[in-house]
This record gives C-alpha cells, structure tokens and sequence, in this order.
C-alpha cells in the first residue's frame, strides 16, 4: 500500500437468490481470522427495494470504509446499495452487475442457456431451484452433504425482482473486482466475463462451481482482502 492508501476492516456480503448466508462460514472464518469485521446481510428477496433496504441498514451500522461483496444475485443488490457513503470497493462473486435502467433479466440477453439450472415457480411467483437438478446447476464442486445442505436450505426469491431496473450503478464511480467461476453452471461464462469487462474490474477466474463461496473460500477471501488492501485511492 502507498503512503495515500489505508486497508479497510469493515466486510459487509449480500448472499445471491436461492440462498441465505450459511453458505459463507468459510469465507467469514478466514476474513474474521485476519482481523476484519464482517458481517453477512440476509436478504428477503422479496423485491429489489427489499434487499437493498437490508443491505443499506448493516452498511449504516460500520464504523467506516467498507468493502461490499455479492454473490449473483447479490451483484444486483450491490450495485444498488454500493452508492452508500460507507462503501469504498465492490467484489462481485460470479455475480450480476445491471447498469443504470437495466433489468437483472437483460444481462442474460444473447447469451447461452443453462440447461442444468432449473427454477420451478410456485404459486404467488416465487421460484425455487428445482431438487434433482441442484447440484448440477448450483453446487456440482461441493460434497454431497453441502450441496444438500444447500438445497435444502435455499430461500425462494420473488421472480419479478429479475425484470425491475436498477436506478443507481456504483461500479461506475467505485473500484470493483469480480471473482469468476468457470465452471458455472448457473451463468452463461461469456456472459460473467462481459459483465465483469464492462465494469473494468480486476478479475479473477477460479476453477469452481456457482457454489465457489463455499467450495474456494480461500480464493474469495483473498480477493476481498485485496479489495480492502487497494479500494482507497483506486478511482
């Protein structure tokens, strides 16, 4: 770090869609171990407005620079709430990153499907991801036992979030770095790799699931730490 930059201690880590934050422990052991503070929000998803409210009330309560980290959907919610004054860096984790007037549903446009990611809707149009296809589509690095974990303890997401327009992209006015599974089978590769190019975020590319915040929590956390070791001063 030069003379001009400080390392930021303040992690705050907005979970994606089908998930809750338990997924995380690895991730939280590892950053909690080298001195930070992090704290994992736990989204409704019940709306857009909904997840970037509970994410802006954990960033009112640090105590200063905070680096915002999100995992796919999270990438939305971050880019959103990233606007916060406590926010000095994003890290989006095989994660969405919509600009300015754009859907979550946009990003997916011209890019390939992903056959083995399966979301059954049920009444009042929340969608789960479907049971047999899980882990294919979610999870296929992680044990039997973690991915059933994960399965089972995923959280219904309301699907109208994926057509509403961001109004703010902080990635625009603040350093981002992007963690890139390659072996995502929720996303479309070139897809992540568009969005992640188009944000002009240091990128980094992991062999790993969707899942990869469980199954490569060493890679993630590193790339966190870097973010807080160069996030002031950066842009």
């Amino acid at each position: 770090m030069t003379a001009t930059q400080q390392e930021i201690k303040n992690i705050v880590v907005v979970h994606g869609a089908f998930a809750d934050g338990s997924g995380w422990r690895g991730v939280y052991d590892r950053l909690t171990a080298r001195g930070y503070r992090v704290t994992i929000v736990q989204n409704p998803l019940t709306s857009l407005a909904d997840d970037v409210a509970a994410t802006k009330r954990v960033l009112d309560l640090q105590d200063g620079p905070t680096i915002l980290v999100g995992h796919s959907w999270g990438g939305t919610v971050i880019t959103e709430a990233g606007t916060h004054p406590n926010v000095a860096g994003l890290v989006y984790v095989s994660a969405l990153a919509p600009d300015v007037g754009e859907t979550t549903a946009q990003q997916y446009e011209g890019f390939a499907s992903t056959p083995d990611f399966v979301i059954d809707v049920v009444d009042g149009g929340y969608g789960f991801l479907n049971h047999d296809k899980f882990k294919a589509g979610f999870a296929a690095d992680t044990s039997d036992a973690d991915a059933a974990f994960l399965r089972d303890t995923q959280v219904p997401i309301n699907m109208s979030v994926f057509e509403t327009p961001v109004s703010e992209a902080a990635w625009r006015d603040k350093p981002s770095w992007a963690v890139i599974a390659t072996e995502d089978k929720s996303f479309d590769q070139a897809m992540l790799q568009h969005m992640a190019n188009r944000m002009g975020a240091h990128i980094t590319n992991v062999s790993a699931s969707h899942a990869l915040y469980m199954s490569q929590p060493g890679v993630v956390s590193d790339v966190v730490i870097t973010a807080a070791q160069n996030a002031v001063g950066a842009r």
